[in-house]
């Protein structure tokens, strides 16, 4: 097996790729609305890239709550070396937007939930313990008494 087929079976981390972007890039680090086509420059620098785990370190990094209150802020995108790339449109930010109140409204959902799911644990708690206590009552009152 050759060292090319070995690169592309080996499997690659994408959270370490986006990582190494990260350190390597201001405009990943910043989380600085990308440019349309960021992908190609990427493989342009780096032909070596694995392709998907590339498209994933830029999903999980455009998906981000930071990227995505960038994107409703920023008026341009950027390029590798932090040059304009074009405009944010406003069909981006209200995307951008649209996502933030999606994932804050499954957020708070999730909470509600716990903190229900929590109060009914508690109540379930006190109800044992207030059986057992009455368990305890009767078995004093009614218990076998050996003088």
């Amino acid at each position: 097996m050759t060292e090319a087929d070995q690169k592309t079976e080996s499997p690659v981390d994408a959270r370490a790729l986006l990582k190494d972007l990260q350190g390597r890039f201001d405009v990943f680090r910043n989380f600085s609305p990308l440019a349309i086509g960021i992908d190609k420059q990427l493989i342009a620098q780096e032909p070596d890239l694995n392709r998907k785990a590339l498209r994933l370190a830029l999903r999980s990094h455009t998906m981000s709550t930071r990227y995505l209150k960038e994107m409703q802020t920023a008026s341009m995108r950027l390029n590798l070396d932090a040059s304009a790339a074009g405009e944010v449109t406003d069909e981006a930010r209200t995307h951008s937007g649209e996502m933030l109140r999606q994932r804050f409204k499954k957020q708070a959902e999730q909470r509600k939930a716990e903190q229900e799911s929590a109060r009914a644990a508690q109540e379930a708690a006190r109800a044992e313990q207030r059986r057992l206590e009455k368990l305890s009552q009767l078995t004093e009152k009614f218990g076998r008494r050996t003088n």
